[in-house]
């Protein structure tokens, strides 16, 4: 039974993973501009000005779940040491909060939304508002 469902979990790791990169994209108002010019132009307007951002040296993520990751390590860490004292190593107890903490954080991180950087989005949205598109969200 343990080999028919190893292969199983190696698959559901792999669709989560990638739902956890999914982009978000801008959500466009269909104003005037967008009637006009229909809803192909507009996602060719949201195509470009993405691609304007990352040109422009702006990076989606900005390494969120990187900084998750250090975060989580951090505090494992610093349970692991206190833990440690307790029970006698500290220094051990540090290593596997640390190791533990980082994993754990790596796994939180891949289940969170793929928000895009702030900075990201703001350059996306004024991109698109110069061409009179309306971004009421990103989705």
């Amino acid at each position: 039974m343990a080999r028919l469902c190893h292969p199983l979990l190696g698959a559901g790791m792999g669709v989560l993973l990638l739902a956890g990169c999914a982009s978000q994209r801008p959500v466009l108002y269909p104003n005037s501009t967008l009637q006009q010019r229909g809803g192909v132009a507009g996602d060719q307007a949201i195509e470009g000005c993405m691609q304007r951002a990352e040109a422009a040296g702006l990076d989606y993520s900005k390494g969120n779940v990187a900084r998750r990751t250090a975060e989580s390590g951090a505090i494992g860490g610093a349970g692991g040491a206190v833990a440690g004292a307790i029970y006698g190593s500290a220094a051990r107890g540090a290593v596997a909060g640390a190791a533990g903490g980082a994993t754990a954080g790596l796994i939180r991180g891949m289940f969170d939304r793929n928000d895009p950087a702030p900075v990201y989005r703001a350059y996306v949205n004024r991109c698109l508002a110069e061409q009179g598109y309306e971004s009421i969200g990103w989705d």
